[in-house]
């Protein structure tokens, strides 16, 4: 049992490469498997209440395993034990954050006695995918193997820590060595041969200069050689200079490979596995240059946009490039003068979004960390951009590294105003119902999650968790659309990838001026957290009940609505002021209140109840609008808010959200229009035009729901019915919104037990007992779902 499917389904579990596969039968398992359980050292496993069920936990999962019997549930518990902890001991798994310096598809060769044409037949051969563990900040320098990329349990390690690391000289073998090897391995492959303190020598065939020059230069550096004769040169005078300990007086540092350059460079800086990436590298050094060397005129700004976006998404797109770009703008950074000013501002500018987006590996992380610290002055304006460097190294590492190039606002931000200055440089506006805005600032590192803490501090709101409440974007295309933000994703890649969705989508249209829109409103409504709400919670609640209310997705007749309008204008204008009786100014005054009521009427009143009204019908309107908005003289907006959603609150689904949607036939639903409103209970199925219920199913009961090829599905689980145990629902719907309600669907089921979790714990035969009698509870069309009854992890769709 998971968290899609809420009931126990009988399944054919198959443990391969440290995933766990499960059909629907033995007899499927020559075809692709119903789903899969990926197991890592994060997983773990808690008996149940029941001596034949355990609980598999994941990140994104909990999982719900019952046996046939306590035996063969104990041998499943000592199998998925032991894969754990070889988990647990594989030293990908326990540094996470760490990116592989060099990968590649290589022949491995074991315990060989004598080295024939690079190759010797021994049963361990095969062809591994090599991982080279990140060497950041770390002691354990090994090599990981596997035997394909797929493979997520390693086949063993190679120390290569004071290992010895050498290219064979292959010039001796001839063409019979070759065809004695039974293999048809080409002259021009390259062979390096690591030969660990403890452990006997390991072979590795590598097809093609470039990629040898690449593993050798990075398994010498990962060994900690300390004569690296290997690389490029700008490659070996940083590990000369790693092994002085950067001593600040050598001379190594004058060198004019390490220097700043006027000219172009002839060869990349760093060793990069293929012909077509070190063109690539040369290219990136011109780009750079035009960068640096013209000067930043506002009215031509976008000249440097376009350079720096052009550059830093080459680096993107090819990872193996990010190293050199990193190492060409440390040296355009650099005097061969101590007592010059460092290299061109523009540079320091240019490094700032860089570091911004990803870090380059060690040593030139460590390399790139000593050049800010020597460079790091608050009185000059080069030691204040490398200040604000050493603060984005230090977020990127915390973080992790971004998606998208800058977009034109951090790149306008960056050149214009010296981020130094700011200890969040960049700010954006986040709109709320009540028409207000709030500034928030961020860096290049923060994520929504970090954005949203922010906020709620800045405007006196609870957490979203508590709260419910949700960061939305507008659609790029300008459509009607909104799109809710999780909060891993960083902010400036959320404005970066709407920037450029924008320029696609409208080409012509597209001004550099427009940004992204961001709005935050409540999204998850939880009936249980409104005993904390702040006041600007209730305010803003307020407001988007409105929203709701005036296009026609709240049931009100057309007295509450003129009540509900009066309560609104008392909060946000206040008392209702009556024309003056003077003679004088008794005419002025009596337009101007006319005119305050008429724009009541049209903000908070209903389209539908104001549409095709004649000019008499508005002004009757107007003047029972005033006498009720007169009635509430000398109420405070506290109280007005209050009152509002009191009453609103008495519609049993205040806080759904609804969508329009058509049955698609047969379906004993009809074929009108009706609304599907998803709420913290489940979802119910209302009349189009009364709002009226017609059925409601728990989430318990639903097995599947989404996008089913253009149109939503929900299947429900008929646990009262003997006739007909599942029943398939199909609608109509426009494509985002299929999305919208799938998505909210699971987020409801998620966060519910995301809560749940931080109260208490419930094993999976407690969860299928429980019941709890609650009292928006439906029972039409399924079983009663409270609180407790739902497992512990739901669909994690998000």
């Amino acid at each position: 049992m998971s968290g899609k499917v809420k009931t126990w389904k009988r399944r054919w579990f198959v443990l391969k490469g440290g995933e766990l596969l499960y059909y629907k039968s033995p007899s499927d398992v020559i075809r692709k498997p119903h789903g899969h359980i990926e197991l890592s050292a994060s997983c773990s496993i808690l008996r149940g209440d029941n001596k034949q069920t355990v609980q598999l936990t994941t990140e994104k999962h909990t999982y719900y395993l019952t046996a046939d019997s306590p035996n063969i549930l104990e041998e499943w518990i000592k199998v998925l034990q032991n894969v754990l902890r070889v988990q647990a001991a594989n030293p990908l798994s326990l540094q996470p954050e760490g990116k592989p310096t060099v990968k590649g598809l290589l022949t491995k060769i074991l315990k060989s006695t004598r080295l024939v044409s690079g190759f010797v037949v021994d049963k361990a051969t095969g062809e591994a995918w090599l991982l080279q563990e990140s060497l950041v900040y770390t002691s354990r320098k090994n090599i990981v193997l596997f035997r394909s990329q797929e493979d997520k349990l390693p086949l063993g390690q190679i120390k290569l820590w004071e290992a010895k690391v050498e290219e064979v000289d292959r010039s001796c073998d001839s063409d019979e060595d070759y065809e004695a090897s039974g293999r048809s391995l080409l002259s021009t492959h390259y062979t390096i041969v690591i030969h660990p303190k403890d452990q006997g020598p390991t072979y590795l065939l590598i097809g093609s200069k470039h990629e040898k020059d690449t593993w050798l230069y990075h398994l010498t550096v990962a060994a900690g050689s300390n004569t690296v004769n290997v690389g490029s040169e700008f490659e070996q005078l940083v590990c000369k200079l790693l092994n002085i300990e950067g001593e600040p007086s050598s001379q190594i540092w004058r060198h004019p490979t390490l220097c700043h350059s006027k000219e172009g460079i002839v060869s990349p800086l760093t060793t990069l596995p293929s012909e077509a990436l070190q063109t690539e590298a040369i290219k990136l050094f011109k780009t750079c240059q035009l960068f640096i060397n013209a000067a930043v005129d506002s009215p031509a700004i976008d000249y440097h946009v376009s350079l720096a976006q052009s550059a830093l998404q080459i680096c993107l797109t090819h990872p193996e490039l990010q190293n050199e770009i990193c190492c060409q703008l440390i040296k355009q950074t650099r005097r061969r003068q101590p007592q010059s000013q460092p290299g061109p501002l523009q540079a320091w500018q240019l490094l700032a979004l860089c570091v911004g987006l990803f870090l380059p590996h060690h040593p030139f992380l460590w390399l790139l960390r000593l050049h800010l610290k020597r460079n790091a002055d608050s009185r000059t304006e080069f030691g204040k951009y490398a200040i604000y460097c050493q603060r984005c190294v230090e977020r990127t590492q915390q973080n992790g590294d971004r998606e998208a190039r800058p977009s034109r606002m951090e790149i306008l931000s960056t050149l214009l105003r010296n981020p130094y200055h700011h200890s969040l440089p960049f700010s954006i506006p986040v709109h709320f119902m009540n028409g207000i805005y709030q500034v928030v600032g961020f860096d290049a590192s923060t994520t929504v999650e970090e954005f949203l803490n922010t906020l709620n501090q800045d405007t006196g709101m609870r957490k979203p968790a508590q709260s419910g409440f949700a960061l939305f974007t507008d659609d790029p295309s300008g459509r009607d659309l909104e799109h809710c933000l999780q909060g891993n994703i960083k902010i400036c890649d959320i404005i970066s990838k709407w920037e450029q969705a924008s320029k696609e989508q409208q080409p012509g249209k597209w001004e550099g001026t427009r940004t992204v829109r961001l709005t935050y409103k409540n999204r998850l409504y939880f009936s249980m957290q409104a005993r904390g709400e702040t006041d600007r919670e209730k305010l803003l609640l307020m407001y988007q009940t409105n929203d709701q209310i005036i296009n026609g997705l709240f049931p009100l007749n057309k007295d509450l609505a003129l009540e509900m309008a009066a309560l609104l204008a008392q909060v946000e204008i206040g008392d209702f002021e009556r024309p003056f009786s003077t003679p004088a100014g008794h005419v002025t005054n009596q337009c101007k209140a006319n005119q305050t009521l008429k724009q009541v009427i049209e903000k908070f009143y209903p389209k539908r109840y104001r549409d095709d009204s004649s000019e008499e019908q508005v002004r009757q309107l107007c003047q029972r609008l005033s006498t009720r908005w007169m009635a509430l003289r000398g109420h405070s907006a506290a109280d007005c808010v209050r009152i509002y959603l009191t009453v609103a609150r008495k519609w049993p689904f205040f806080g759904a959200k609804l969508f329009l949607a058509k049955p698609i036939t047969p379906s004993s639903l009809g074929s009108t229009f009706l609304w599907l409103a998803i709420h913290e209970d489940g979802l119910s199925i209302l009349e189009y035009n009364s709002m009226r219920l017609i059925v409601s199913y728990v989430y318990k009961s639903l097995m599947t729901f989404g996008g089913y090829q253009d149109d939503f599905m929900i299947v429900i689980n008929n646990t009262h019915s003997k006739d007909k145990q599942t029943e398939k629902l199909l609608f109509a719907m426009a494509k985002p919104k299929i999305l919208e309600i799938t998505l909210l669907i699971a987020s409801y089921i998620n966060n519910f037990h995301q809560q749940k979790a931080a109260f208490h714990h419930l094993s999976a035969p407690a969860l299928l007992s429980a019941r709890n009698q609650g009292p928006q509870a439906r029972t039409m069309g399924s079983q009663p779902l409270l609180s407790s009854s739902r497992p512990t992890i739901g669909p994690t769709l998000l």
